[in-house]
């Protein structure tokens, strides 16, 4: 499998507010991993006072390495573990998958930090795109939501929503089933193109559930999302923030 690029958000837990900091260029087969800042470090550490990462302690270094750095792969569970083939399912991949396959799917959020992971989006000629990620902030619906929430299964699927007035981010992309109950929203770092992608196809993004994890699964796993739109001449992930301050 040929490179692939992951990026890493920071959430401030103050404002709420999350920030893509990060960059890493994933070459499993080759050895390679690069990891560089970008705009958005920047921007949080003039903004909210951004800590940098103790892996990567200079803003502006380019970091190489033969293997996965440990900010990344003590976030995952590894091959070996007794609970691995249950993680992969919850993700909907196969127990063949490589550490930057699960970490695109899983997040890797952590309750040690407040970092999460995800992957960059690639656009088709087309202008088409998908992308899987789970369900934020389903804990924090209404009690009527929670229980349409757990009516919900697999392939259900849902109406893709902007909202204008979210208490926290201003600004949201909710996800709502067809019967209009606010179910929850998509990651925050993932707005601003899916914004664009709303208003250069109006329509055309839509949604449904991949999976639904039960209990004992960890509650950020609870539903198992895919999203899909068309970005017209909109070119994803290339603003300031996700730019490499090196290289």
């Amino acid at each position: 499998m040929s490179a692939r690029t992951l990026f890493l958000a920071w959430q401030d837990n103050r404002s709420r507010q999350w920030f893509p900091v990060g960059r890493l260029d994933a070459d499993p087969e080759h050895s390679k991993f690069r990891f560089r800042y970008t705009g958005g470090a920047e921007r949080a550490q003039r903004d909210v006072g951004f800590p940098l990462a103790a892996d990567f302690p200079s803003l502006r270094e380019d970091y190489r390495a033969p293997e996965l750095f440990p900010l990344f792969s003590n976030r995952i569970t590894t091959l070996g573990r007794p609970d691995f083939v249950t993680y992969v399912r919850n993700l909907d991949l196969s127990v063949q998958a490589d550490p930057i396959e699960i970490l695109a799917v899983d997040g890797g959020a952590s309750g040690t930090d407040a970092f999460e992971v995800f992957p960059k989006i690639e656009k088709g000629d087309d202008g088409g795109f998908r992308c899987r990620f789970f369900l934020h902030g389903w804990r924090y619906v209404n009690a009527t939501a929670q229980a349409r929430l757990d009516r919900v299964v697999a392939d259900d699927r849902l109406h893709v929503t902007l909202e204008l007035s979210n208490p926290v981010a201003r600004v949201a992309v909710q996800l709502q089933t067809l019967d209009y109950h606010v179910i929850g929203w998509a990651p925050r770092y993932l707005v601003k193109d899916l914004m664009m992608a709303m208003a250069e196809s109006p329509g055309t993004c839509v949604a449904h559930v991949v999976r639904v994890n039960p209990l004992p699964a960890p509650s950020k796993q609870r539903l198992l999302i895919e999203l899909a739109g068309n970005w017209g001449s909109h070119e994803p992930m290339t603003d300031v923030d996700f730019r490499p301050l090196v290289g």
